[in-house]
């Protein structure tokens, strides 16, 4: 019951009628001859990839899940199959650098490529997901012997990578981890110690597993400041397998076709990625590429679960609806879609939906100009606005996710509940999207307390005028910039108030970032409204229609958002224990 068609056509809406990236590649010396019917075409293939290969072996491998034995992890059935002829197409080589073997393709058609198999199986997804942060920290950090040794692999897909990073005691506070690192003759360091939670620790898609660990160098400084970074394969250049091993595979609430494994490295050897101590700064290389991606996980569903509850919302008929009274043939049923109640699910679906892919879509190509632009200046400020947006995305847009999830599940009633319908595996599986990489309200804190406040806003004032100088005329547009302006306020007496109150920013910080959330898909709504109206088609209309919908119906929520960051300024009660 739960299919996947790749929603191409709003997708070219986005891509190039409303953000008209192949005018804005040519800007880019690196995407110059990038023109739109290449990137049409890249993007129509990666929709049948997701669709064709992908889609089939979701709800399978959610039945199926992994099995360890005797150290080895066995994935679901037909899920090597799939990763062969994901990396026969060159999928991961997409947006890496040409010099290592790479396609040098942007990442805003990588993000639209990661959508599609988020949205397809994001079980199997996770195994891949990793490569571009593991690339992307390596040709940044690493010394040329290990790149000589390993980044044309994991470029290719040959060979899969992996973040360690949790312990049992270190979740979010990885100050706290144990695992060490003894430093060796020949420059190489034995690794020593448990992680958790590692994704695509140990499977069958790749011959080798690159892992990326954070480990702490005998008698280096306690805390976050003493950490480092690692290189760590499951194999050695020599063929000997290395000392570590997965002790076990989680048992999960969703993505069960991905292993998440408990990993022992036992003296392993492992190569020092950046320099000592500063393993932190390395890792987030990977980290910012992830939480990117993950933002984008929450597009992909979020499009999986609206399609198919509209689908089924058109076809299943209950009663009569209100609008049509004047037969009451109680033989007669309508649509669910005609009832006001599934509208409401739907549209509120599509507008978060479809905001999203554009907020998503318009911070990779961001990330784009921060990498390439050849003005320094110019790299400098896209770099300064993605690394505000960042936080927004992996939060806001996984947040929606999971509603939508629960949205479909409900238009669904009681066979969204029952497996087979597939609405009950998107809730399941998006679920994760909210906790991992730094749970949401991490990324809120993130936001806040991290990118906003230690600059007095300046960074974000200069992305508020960015936005505002974007919106073109039109009443949805003046509504936008009242919400901007909102934003700005709110901004402006944080700042002013923390600085006596050092506690306001921690308990303002979820519903700040839903405010920023809600204020920038109004800005993005806008846009698109505007480009629409020169349009005739049907599709053009339904887009106006939403974005009226979302003017009205969700950028309100906005409010209560203001009213809970006033209200902030109040200390929260302390809890205790239950008495008995």
């Amino acid at each position: 019951m739960w299919h996947y068609q790749p929603p191409l056509r709003d997708i070219r809406f986005v891509t190039e009628e409303l953000l008209d990236l192949p005018a804005r590649w040519a800007a880019l010396p690196a995407y110059a001859e990038l023109d739109a019917n290449t990137a049409r075409q890249v993007i129509e293939e990666a929709g049948k990839f997701a669709s064709e290969m992908l889609a089939p072996l979701n709800a399978s491998g959610d039945l199926e899940g992994c099995t360890l034995r005797d150290g080895e992890v066995t994935t679901p059935r037909g899920y090597r199959e799939a990763y062969r002829a994901y990396v026969a197409a060159g999928w991961p080589a997409l947006a890496c650098d040409p010099a290592v073997g790479g396609q040098g393709l942007p990442h805003a058609i990588n993000g639209v490529l990661s959508e599609m198999l988020n949205s397809a199986n994001h079980g199997w997804n996770m195994y891949p997901a990793l490569l571009h942060g593991a690339y992307e920290c390596l040709m940044a950090h690493a010394t040329p012997q290990l790149k000589e040794g390993y980044l044309a692999k994991i470029v290719s897909g040959e060979w899969l990578s992996t973040m360690c990073l949790t312990e049992a005691h270190a979740g979010s506070d990885l100050g706290l981890l144990k695992t060490r690192a003894d430093p060796q003759a020949d420059g190489s360091y034995r690794i020593r110690g448990t992680k958790i939670f590692i994704s695509g620790g140990e499977h069958d898609l790749t011959d080798n597993i690159v892992h990326m660990v954070l480990a702490r160098i005998t008698d280096a400084p306690s805390g976050t400041k003493g950490i480092s970074l690692f290189l760590v394969p499951k194999f050695l250049a020599g063929g000997e397998r290395n000392t570590l091993r997965c002790d076990g595979i989680e048992k999960k609430m969703g993505i069960k076709g991905s292993a998440t494994c408990v990993m022992s490295f036992e003296g392993a050897t492992g190569w020092l990625v950046g320099e000592p101590h500063r393993g932190l700064a390395a890792m987030f290389a990977m980290m910012n590429a992830a939480r990117l991606h993950v933002g984008l996980q929450g597009v992909g569903h979020s499009e999986s679960a609206h399609q198919n509850s509209l689908r089924y919302a058109l076809e299943r008929t209950q009663m009569r609806a209100p609008q049509r009274p004047a037969e009451r043939n109680a033989e007669v049923a309508d649509p669910i879609a005609l009832h006001p109640a599934v509208r409401h699910k739907l549209l509120r679906q599509r507008a978060l939906l479809e905001g999203g892919r554009l907020l998503a879509y318009e911070s990779a190509h961001l990330l784009d100009v921060a990498e390439q632009h050849p003005d320094v200046g110019t790299r400098h400020t896209a770099h300064d606005q993605v690394s505000l947006l960042t936080p927004v995305l992996k939060a806001f847009l996984t947040d929606n996710a999971l509603a939508g999830a629960l949205a479909a599940q409900q238009v669904f009633g009681g066979h969204g509940y029952m497996h087979d319908f597939g609405a009950e595996q998107c809730v399941r599986d998006c679920r994760i999207s909210l906790i991992y990489e730094g749970t949401n309200e991490i990324q809120a804190i993130d936001l806040l307390v991290r990118k906003v406040l230690p600059d007095g806003a300046a960074k974000l004032r200069a992305l508020i005028v960015r936005l505002d100088a974007e919106l073109p005329e039109g009443a949805l547009s003046a509504r936008a910039r009242q919400a901007l302006s909102q934003w700005r306020e709110a901004t402006q007496q944080i700042v002013q108030q923390a600085a006596a109150d050092g506690e306001l920013p921690y308990r303002v910080a979820d519903d700040y970032l839903r405010l920023a959330g809600l204020t920038l898909l109004a800005q993005g709504w806008a846009r698109a409204d505007a480009v629409a109206a020169r349009g005739d088609s049907a599709f053009h209309m339904a887009k106006r229609e939403t974005a009226r919908y979302y003017f009205d119906f969700v950028l309100p929520e906005a409010g209560l958002c203001l009213a809970h960051i006033g209200a902030g300024q109040n200390p929260l009660p302390h809890l205790h224990a239950p008495s008995a």
